[in-house]
């Protein structure tokens, strides 16, 4: 997380969770490896969604969230967004 787009009531809010852990973790002995094995540390990975739009220079873009650059520029160039379209 950027912690520079955070407030100073969140900063402060963070900073009172870490404590509460690192005080939980000193006060019941837990280790590092105890806490990975019961799934603390767990990152679920990132889903892979597949390629949508392409260019020719191989610029991809999954129709998700905002529209590329390389896309809005052949967008606004007249381009329309369908001839970009892989497949169907």
């Amino acid at each position: 997380m950027n912690e520079s787009l955070l407030s100073a009531a969140e900063l402060r809010q963070r900073a009172e969770a870490i404590l509460w852990v690192r005080t939980q973790i000193a006060v019941y002995g837990l280790t590092y490896a105890e806490l990975k094995a019961a799934g603390c540390f767990q990152v679920a990975p990132p889903r892979e969604r597949p390629v949508r739009y392409r260019n020719a220079q191989g610029q991809a873009w999954d129709g998700q969230g905002k529209m590329p650059d390389w896309l809005q520029r052949a967008v606004h160039a007249g381009q329309s967004v369908d001839f970009f379209r892989v497949g169907t």
